[in-house]
């Protein structure tokens, strides 16, 4: 693995550790309502699947079908999540 490499996926690393920390910040004292906060929650989830898939699964380099079924099927499933959410009472 060249240098510039593995200090990308410190910075993603980083990143996510940053992100899991403001989700559960929105989670617990967030300024804002428990409807913000989860479908915030959802979306940094989300995004984080994503970065740990791409970055540390290397499906960067997946052939262009695979990656496109996995953008897809990982937008469908927070879009589903989403919507379920909000139509519960």
């Amino acid at each position: 693995m060249p240098p510039s490499q593995g200090r990308a996926l410190h910075v993603v690393w980083l990143a996510l550790m940053l992100l899991t920390c403001a989700s559960a910040w929105l989670l617990t004292d967030g300024p804002f309502g428990p409807p913000v906060a989860t479908v915030g929650a959802f979306l940094i989830a989300a995004v984080k699947a994503r970065w740990v898939i791409l970055r540390f699964m290397e499906l960067r380099a997946a052939p262009i079908a695979v990656r496109v079924f996995f953008e897809g099927a990982a937008f469908t499933v927070t879009a589903l999540l989403l919507v379920v959410y909000s139509l519960t009472p």
